[in-house]
């Protein structure tokens, strides 16, 4: 609905593409090389199952242990998704900082590109994976550097951050400047996601492992929080002479610079200790490797996308989304340019929590059966129909808005109708990883299935954009109070103002992209939707990758 008010399936709140190659770390007798580059030892024998781990007999006659004995690995595991939710809301909370200065639509869906790292991480996850240094750690040589730049990257940004958003007096945000900044943000947060993925499966127990999933979602969530909302609403002027001081100031308790300083500090200390006190663990031997290295990975990636199924697959989930694409993207910034507080609207994902969590559990029951697609087929009408109510939204918000703000009974209708999106977008997203986990090979599962929720998540993007690039050229303004004179190009509306005219807007662009989305969503549903559920009709064999070693 908003990049504040984050989807799931989206790539800043949906860890989208996440790389699980086989997590093992070298076995003490391999050859002695330091630096391990597009290849491990392969392992002779063995049967075909998928083996993500094997520890050795030394390990497995111990006792099972109590996750209390785990306990500081599984609370540093923790605080690093934490420290990898703070780029991801940090940079959801650009676009409503930048619609608030009123930059155009154009410029937003080129800032937009911040959030495609997440989904292309596996293109360089490979990498991540097979070159590391043995005598630091597999998973440390690239998080310790990582988190390093991170930290440093984020000091010198909060020196150059309020420059770049046009702070300054007769300044305007330097667009081009904050996308590619960010860009580099998302990039380095995305690498350290691969290799905190990594060291989760090698870092606890086989019997404590299940905590790294959970450690996942609530340190992402909680990170994304603090970066995203906490952030808006102690920077917001108005949010804090409301509610939290006695005198009223000209500004937030924090700015951005300062936010960014902070957590720079924070990431420069914290990694410190990680690189001096926390030791990998190096009994964990690798089993059957589901590739070689960072060739064999490659061409296993091509081999998969190749299939009839999955490339029928990729391109209608591709496609999928074009229809929530306006409702998505845009409806969140239109909130704002019609004068709802930007911390007010980030303040609504909090209630949404309880539901995100609730939601998952129930839908799983009807996505576990041998049809998950189903849900997704049923649950699509419904959430392109909210897009029409989205719009209407829009529409009436400027109707009910008062000198003090807006009335408590909007904020109920607008909490009401996100709650209904996120039961739609929850019930396609369960549905689409059921079907994903459903088909993946097992002897390649990971590789597999990372492949197609990448290709998923990267179905929501492009749309995103394309929306957001669209809404300027579809809307159209009249110059009022000056004869002769339009608002067609920038520079004409320019001029209007100048000559003492103001651009008046006829036909707002969001409507029509509304409209013209829910159309093609219904024609989506109606004619490729049913060859979608199809795909749960293929054999077993059309999802098989046939590998020659």
């Amino acid at each position: 609905m908003s990049p504040t008010i984050s989807l799931k399936d989206s790539s800043r709140q949906r860890r989208p593409g996440t790389y699980q190659h086989p997590l093992e770390v070298m076995k003490s007798d391999s050859p002695p090389l330091d630096l391990y580059e597009d290849g491990y030892p392969e392992t002779v024998g063995g049967d075909d199952r998928e083996a993500l781990l094997q520890e050795p007999s030394s390990r497995r006659n111990r006792s099972p242990q109590c996750y209390r004995t785990e306990l500081g690995s599984i609370l540093l595991l923790l605080f690093l998704y934490v420290l990898q939710g703070i780029p991801l809301g940090l940079a959801g909370s650009i676009p409503l900082i930048l619609q608030s200065k009123n930059v155009s639509y154009t410029d937003q869906a080129f800032f937009s590109f911040v959030f495609w790292p997440f989904s292309l991480k596996l293109l360089w996850a490979p990498m991540v994976d097979a070159v590391y240094f043995k005598s630091f750690g597999r998973r440390k040589s690239w998080l310790v550097p990582t988190q390093y730049v991170l930290g440093l990257f984020m000091m010198y940004l909060s020196q150059q951050v309020d420059s770049l958003l046009g702070e300054e007096e007769g300044k305007s945000p330097d667009v081009m400047a904050l996308t590619v900044t960010f860009f580099l943000f998302e990039f380095l947060a995305a690498t350290q996601d691969i290799a905190v993925d990594g060291w989760a499966l090698t870092m606890l127990s086989r019997e404590n492992v299940g905590y790294a999933s959970t450690c996942n979602s609530v340190g992402q969530t909680a990170g994304y929080f603090l970066g995203n909302v906490l952030f808006l609403a102690l920077e917001s002027a108005s949010f804090c002479n409301k509610y939290l001081r006695f005198e009223p100031q000209p500004r937030g308790i924090v700015t951005l610079s300062d936010f960014l300083f902070f957590w720079g500090a924070v990431f420069l200390i914290t990694t410190t200790l990680v690189a001096l006190l926390k030791k990998e663990n190096t009994e964990v031997s690798p089993s059957r490797e589901e590739t070689k290295g960072i060739t064999d990975t490659y061409k296993l990636l091509f081999s998969i996308v190749r299939m009839p199924a999955v490339l029928t697959f990729c391109v209608l989930i591709l496609t999928a989304k074009i229809g929530f694409s306006a409702a998505d993207a845009v409806t969140g910034l239109k909130l704002v340019e019609e004068g709802v507080p930007k911390e007010h609207l980030a303040l609504l994902a909090v209630p949404m929590v309880p539901l995100q969590i609730i939601l998952p559990l129930i839908i799983s029951k009807y996505t576990a059966g041998p049809q998950p697609l189903n849900t997704f087929y049923k649950a699509m009408p419904f959430r392109l129909l909210l897009g029409l109510e989205f719009a209407l939204l829009v529409w009436w918000t400027p109707r009910v808005k008062y000198e003090g703000g807006f009335p408590i009974y909007y904020y109920i209708i607008l909490l009401l109708s996100y709650a209904l999106h996120q039961i739609t977008l929850y019930s396609m997203y369960v549905a689409v990883m059921a079907f994903n986990a459903k088909v993946s090979d097992p002897l390649i599962g990971g590789t597999y299935m990372t492949l197609l929720n990448t290709v998923s998540n990267l179905g929501g993007n492009w749309p995103a954009t394309v929306a957001l690039w669209l809404v300027d050229p579809l809307t159209v303004k009249e110059c009022v109070g000056i004869q002769g004179h339009d608002c067609g190009t920038a520079a004409a509306a320019e001029l209007c103002t100048k000559e003492g005219g103001s651009c008046v807007i006829t036909l707002d662009g969001y409507y029509v992209e509304s409209i013209t989305c829910v159309v093609l969503g219904f024609a989506w549903w109606l004619f490729l939707g049913p060859k979608f559920k199809k795909l749960q009709d293929e054999r077993p064999t059309s999802w098989k990758c046939r590998r020659t070693s």
